[in-house]
Parts: C-alpha cells; sequence; structure tokens
C-alpha cells in the first residue's frame, strides 16, 4: 500500500548487547540525559532523528519484555526556573512518530479498531513545524496566558515573552470567540532569520547555533524579553484543546474559524479520505517542505472529526488520532580534503571543512563548518576522513562524525594549536572561551573590517568589495576604515586592475561615504550584537554618535517597576531589541582605546556623527505609514529588495521577513513563492511595484519622487576570508 520515500532504518545505531535489563537503563539513561539538553536547555547534541532511534529501540525492546515497561510515561519536561507555572485546561501531549511506511500502517490499524466498524477516516495532513509547542488560552476575546507544554499537565507562563510576537493578535472578534478557548500552536524561527542571527555570530566568532528550534525554544525564554524581541520569531496555529461552550465538530471549521480571526495558520492543508490518501498527502509534503520559509521535518496526519478522535483516545504520552511521520535527514557521504581557519571581524578563529563537493537535498555542498576546536577533537575528524553531512535543520551543512572504518592509514588527530603556529597567527584561547582568538590583527581581519565597513548594507561604497579590500590591505594603503579617506586617486590607480575612470568613480563613493545616514556608520563600526536593524534603533535613540559612544548601563537598562511602584530585582531594556548582551558588546566596545583613536579619525575626515540639535529621546511616530507592517516576495521590476525596505522605512513603516495576521501589506513581484499564498489566505492586501510606489507617493509625495531604481550589490558581499 504505501512505497517507502527513503530508508530512514539505515543508520540506526547498534543495540549495544543482547542483556536487555542492561540495555533497557542504559537507554533511559541516556535518553534522560537528551531530555534534559533538548527541554531544559534547548542544546541537544544529537539530531532529534538520532534521538527518535533510540526511543524506538527503548519501545520495542519494553514491547518484547512488557514487565519492565513503566507503568505509564509522560511527555518530556521543558519546564525551566524563572516563569510562574499554570496547569492546562486539556493535557498537552506530545505526537508519536513513524519513520516508514510499516510504522504509518500500524498507525492506521490502530485507529481501524478504536473506531467503530465501517468509521470513514477522514484525516487532516499539515506540516510539522519544528519549534516550541506552545498553548493559548484566550478568555472572552482576550488572550490570558500562554504556556510552555512542560510536562503535559503544567507550563511555564510565557505570556509576558510574547512580546516577541508582535503578529500574534491579543483580542479576538468580539461576538465570535467562545468564553475560554486553548489554542494550540508552535513557535518558530524562519530560515532566512536562522541565517542572519548565525551570520552575525560567525562574524564575533561564537558557534553557530544548532537549528532553528533550539534558536526559538532558548529565544522564547529568555528572562527579558526585550532580548527576546531581537531575535524575530513567528507563530502558527493548529490545534485545540479546550473551548467552552464547544463551537467545532472538525478541524477544518476549527482552522476557517482561526482565519475569520486572523491567527496565523499552517499553508498546507489538506483533507484525505483514507489511509491511502493520506499517505499521497505526505509524499506531496514531502516535495514541497523545502520551499517553505519555516524548518519542517515532518508532516503530521490527524483525524478530521473531533468526535472521531474523542472516540480514539489516547494514553498518558501520546494522542491515538494523530502521528507525525518524520523524514529521514538528507545525509551524504564525503572526502574532507582540509581543515582551514576562517578569521571573523573580532579576530576569532572558525574551523571550516573543505569537502569534496557532494549534492545534499538540492544544493550542492563544499564546506562545513566544524565550529570549534573542541568539536574536532570530540568527533576526531581528520583530514582526508570521509565524513557523514546533514544540513542542519535542514540549511546548514555541519558534519556529523567521521567513518573511521574508511579511514586512510596514516591519518593523525588535529592539531588546531600547531596549524595556528603553522600559519605564523598569534592567537590565544581565552580561559572559558571556545573560541581561539587573534591576539594581533591579520590582514585577513583587515581585509574583512574593510569590506563589510564599504558594503551596500553599511557605508555603501560602490566598486569597493572584498577583493579590493584585500589588494588596498596586501599593498599597505589601508588597514583601517578611516584609512580610506586618506587615499589618493594616484594610489588607487596603483591597484591593480584599475584605470583612472575606475580609480576617479572609488575615489569619489569614498568621499560620498561621508554623509550617509547615522545608522550606516553604526552598523559599519563591525561591533558585535550590532546588525542593521538594531543600528537603526540606536541612531533613532541616541541621535548622535557621540552620544552613544558616552552611553552606559543606565541609559540601556533599567530596573522593573511592580504594583504600587515598588522596585523590582530584574532589569527591563529601555530601548527595543537592545538587550544585556548587545548593551553589554556596545559598552565593551566604546571602552576600547584602539575605537576611541578610530572615531576620532573619522570625525577629523568629516563624516556624519548625527544631528547635535536633536533631543535626547525617540521622535514620536507619526509618519504616515507609522505601525504598518510590509512583507516583500519575488523580484520587482525596478527596485531591488534594499531600495523597497528603504522607501518603506523612509515612509515609517516596518519590512518583516514572513507573512502573518499582522502583516498589513504583501508587496509581491515575479516569481513570489509560498508568501503570496499565505497573504491570499489571510486576505492581506497585495501590492505591485507600481501599487507601493502609488501608496508611498500618496502618504509622502515629495518622499518617493524620481527614487533611484535598483543598484547591484557589492561583489562577494558574503565572501570568507580563509587562511
Amino acid at each position: 500500500m504505501f512505497a517507502p520515500m527513503s530508508d530512514a532504518t539505515a543508520n540506526r545505531p547498534p543495540s549495544g548487547g543482547t542483556d536487555p535489563v542492561r540495555r533497557i537503563a542504559a537507554l533511559r539513561a541516556e535518553l534522560a540525559r537528551h531530555d534534559i539538553l533538548y527541554y531544559k536547555q534547548a542544546a541537544p547534541v544529537i539530531s532529534d532523528f538520532e534521538y527518535d532511534l533510540l526511543r524506538h529501540e527503548l519501545n520495542d525492546l519494553l514491547a518484547r519484555h512488557p514487565a519492565l515497561a513503566p507503568a505509564t510515561e509522560t511527555p518530556g519536561d521543558d519546564r525551566a526556573e524563572g516563569f510562574a507555572k499554570a496547569r492546562h485546561h486539556t493535557p498537552m501531549l506530545s505526537l508519536d512518530n513513524a519513520y516508514h511506511p510499516a510504522q504509518f500502517a500500524t498507525f492506521i490499524t490502530r485507529i481501524q479498531k478504536l473506531l467503530p466498524p465501517g468509521e470513514p477516516l477522514h484525516f487532516v495532513v499539515e506540516p510539522k513545524i519544528d519549534g516550541l509547542a506552545v498553548s493559548l488560552v484566550y478568555e472572552h476575546g482576550q488572550l490570558a496566558r500562554a504556556l510552555t507544554r512542560g510536562n503535559g499537565a503544567t507550563g511555564d507562563d510565557i505570556t509576558r515573552n510574547l512580546a516577541a510576537l508582535p503578529a500574534l493578535p491579543r483580542q479576538l472578534p468580539s461576538g465570535e470567540s467562545p468564553a475560554t478557548i486553548e489554542l494550540r500552536g508552535e513557535i518558530y524561527m524562519t530560515n532566512a532569520e536562522f541565517l542572519r542571527i548565525n551570520t552575525a555570530r560567525a562574524d564575533t566568532g561564537e558557534s553557530p547555533y544548532a537549528n532553528p528550534r533550539n534558536l526559538a525554544a532558548g529565544t522564547i525564554k529568555l528572562l527579558d524579553p526585550a532580548e527576546a524581541a531581537a531575535r524575530r520569531l513567528e507563530i502558527v496555529l493548529h490545534g485545540i484543546g479546550h473551548c467552552d461552550p464547544p463551537l467545532f465538530a472538525t478541524l477544518g471549521e476549527f482552522r476557517q474559524a482561526l482565519q475569520r480571526w486572523r491567527l496565523p495558520t499552517v499553508e498546507f492543508f489538506q483533507h484525505a479520505t483514507g489511509a491511502d490518501a493520506a499517505w499521497a498527502a505526505i509524499a506531496q509534503l514531502d516535495t514541497l517542505r523545502h520551499t517553505l520559509a519555516y524548518p519542517t521535518d515532518g508532516a503530521v496526519v490527524k483525524l478530521d472529526s473531533l468526535r472521531a478522535q474523542t472516540l480514539a483516545g489516547a494514553n498518558s504520552k501520546f494522542p491515538h488520532w494523530a502521528i507525525a511521520y518524520k523524514y529521514a535527514p538528507a545525509q551524504a557521504q564525503t572526502r574532507l580534503r582540509a581543515i582551514t581557519l576562517q578569521v571573523g571581524r573580532t579576530g576569532a578563529l572558525t574551523p571550516v571543512a573543505e569537502l569534496e563537493p557532494v549534492e545534499l537535498a538540492g544544493t550542492t555542498i563544499t564546506r562545513a563548518t566544524l565550529h570549534n576546536a573542541d568539536e574536532i577533537a570530540r568527533k576526531d575528524i581528520r583530514e582526508n576522513d570521509t565524513v557523514l553531512i546533514e544540513k542542519a535543520g535542514e540549511i546548514i551543512p555541519r558534519v556529523l562524525r567521521s567513518l573511521p572504518e574508511k579511514r586512510p592509514p596514516g591519518t593523525t588527530p588535529f592539531d588546531f594549536a600547531h596549524r595556528v603556529a603553522e600559519l605564523g597567527l598569534e592567537a590565544v584561547r581565552p580561559p572559558g572561551d571556545a573560541h581561539w582568538r587573534l591576539t594581533a590583527p591579520t590582514p585577513a581581519q583587515h581585509a574583512r573590517h574593510l569590506a563589510h565597513y564599504a558594503s551596500k548594507h553599511c557605508l555603501d561604497i560602490e566598486n569597493l568589495g572584498p577583493a579590493v579590500a584585500q589588494a588596498l590591505v596586501h599593498t599597505a594603503l589601508a588597514t583601517s576604515p578611516a584609512d580610506l579617506y586618506t587615499l589618493t586617486r594616484e594610489q588607487l590607480l596603483s591597484l591593480e586592475g584599475f584605470a583612472e575612470k575606475s580609480a576617479a568613480q572609488l575615489h569619489t563613493a569614498i568621499a560620498d561615504s561621508k554623509h550617509r545616514e547615522l545608522w550606516r556608520l553604526i552598523h559599519a563600526l563591525g561591533i558585535p550584537n550590532i546588525g542593521g536593524q538594531t543600528a537603526k534603533d540606536l541612531a533613532r535613540h541616541f541621535h548622535t554618535l557621540d552620544r552613544l559612544a558616552n552611553a552606559t548601563l543606565a541609559d540601556y537598562r533599567r530596573k522593573q517597576r511592580g504594583k504600587k511602584g515598588q522596585e523590582l530585582t530584574s532589569e527591563e531594556s529601555i530601548i527595543a531589541g537592545v538587550g544585556p548582551v548587545v548593551a553589554q558588546s556596545l559598552l565593551t566596545w566604546f571602552s576600547n582605546p584602539a575605537h576611541h583613536e578610530l572615531l576620532r579619525r573619522l570625525r577629523t575626515a568629516g563624516l556624519n556623527f548625527g544631528d547635535k540639535n536633536a533631543p535626547e529621546s525617540p521622535a514620536p511616530a507619526g509618519t504616515p505609514l507609522s505601525e504598518k507592517t510590509f512583507v516583500l516576495t519575488g523580484t520587482l521590476p525596478s527596485l531591488g529588495r534594499e531600495d523597497a525596505r528603504a522607501l518603506i522605512e523612509a515612509a515609517g513603516g516596518r519590512v518583516a521577513d514572513s507573512v502573518s495576521a499582522r502583516t498589513h501589506y504583501l508587496v509581491a513581484g515575479q516569481n513570489p513563492g509560498s508568501k503570496l499564498a499565505k497573504a491570499s489566505t489571510l486576505g492581506i492586501p497585495i501590492l505591485d511595484e507600481n501599487a507601493l510606489r502609488a501608496l508611498l507617493n500618496a502618504t509622502a509625495p515629495d518622499a518617493t519622487a524620481d527614487q533611484p531604481g535598483a543598484t547591484a550589490d557589492q561583489p562577494g558581499a558574503q565572501q570568507e576570508f580563509t587562511l
């Protein structure tokens, strides 16, 4: 009946012994350790696939030795210290998993036995979004609280942290909602946001996060909501726990209500009658999931009828009426040709695996991060090893492990310290730090900083990309951004490939960069944890670089006030998106004497340090498109994405990465992708480029007249400098 889509059991770990008592005890101990890492710390050391194989091995052993099975099982416990606890109206269970057709067939057989003979099997099939399970309670239309799954009965109250989810309505339409309704859903991070955060971490030498799920879970549990808000999270709702009075007979009816209430729902929602149709929907989703904006590792199959769900029932851990069919992760074997060291802007050294090219999930993989020296040693990864690679969260290639049985003779463990010395680098590994860091800047580090400073998202110095930055450093013409403003046309002419015209153009572009907006200069400085959006927030708040440079912790953080004005021990952020980590990065950077000298030279060169006459607090919102959220998708005829973003922000709007119920407009060009379908489902107005320009002209005609078209990105702006 069901044709397998992949061999999900090929990498099942060995049983490790024939004594079932000892093996069951070992598996329980190992799974308990991984549960703590996954649920409590959001920092697992194995993939979901590897975890589920261990869980299935334990379940198989317990099925063969029922006397060793516990009386009941409960879902994993994600409760953490620092949060109030509250009970769910209806227990919030996990989902059982299936990895191959036989397990899915077992699920179908079980349902047929639990329902009356001849009962038709009506299913719905949805993507299993890889995020943090959440339960929302609305009382008389108002959002009362949000809880994590916790232990299934009691969860952490994360209501305050929903400030990180601006797209979630706090109130349902009046007159439609029940007295009490408990909605089940998933908080997640888009692939684009995950890549943005990991790129910023790579620039500062920090290890990348393992996958979007762990980062979303860790973010929503940050005790500082402002820090959580700096990482853009999304939410989708897909299930119902408690409803008083009862309103729905099927999940289809429930989903229609969610859409009327402008609550976010999944894009792929397929009705299927019978097992074969459900299996076809699983296969269809497998072909579509790589085009979705969020991480998904499986398909959820549920009975559509709420009455049938009640008849099927549940055990203490899983409902019997639903299952998650997990797709096997994309993996491949290839040879690790060499381990190189990549220099971040802050001087951190990150090891990179240089691989024989191999196809994986539709892309050719040639490089993968190895994180740090400890990771290499723990996995005993050596040059010339055959390694198993996987796309972590279907996004970032990572080396899972080496295959010692295929290791050629004569290889030796990788010696990080020896490689550092071999390259002639001055670097140390500070106590408690996972990374080696340069004690003296290298040419590669200088070049990377120059390229960042000149990039389109910073001071936008046209024709000063990574290759030119390397040439400037190599010829000793510039090692600091301040050096750029002392360059003459004659010096630029000495660079290989430069003629009179190109030298004049670059010289003019450098001079023009002095007049860029303040936020661009803040971003260009390369302060750890300061991206473009945070730079804009800082510029709006402080108005001048001098005020920002002289800020103290009190300018970023303040004590929270409780009822009747009593002071609490916890703190909150003064500037949206600037939490304790970002604040400390700013204080540390501006306390460095070398950075004082850089700022002095930039001031002397005449760069825009902001408006000294501006007030010391942010200007009140009042622009025509204030509080309006736009999403961009596809290719516009004449506007590049950053040009469109700039026009919208100049009119007071904001640009988000994904469509939600709080999106006001979708701007769509050619090849729009899944965002267009979701916006249509939610009834969000869709604009083409002409309609966008008309809207902007109607609200601020002078600001949008004669705007230039798109300009090309700096060539190779994301190029890495490798040793």
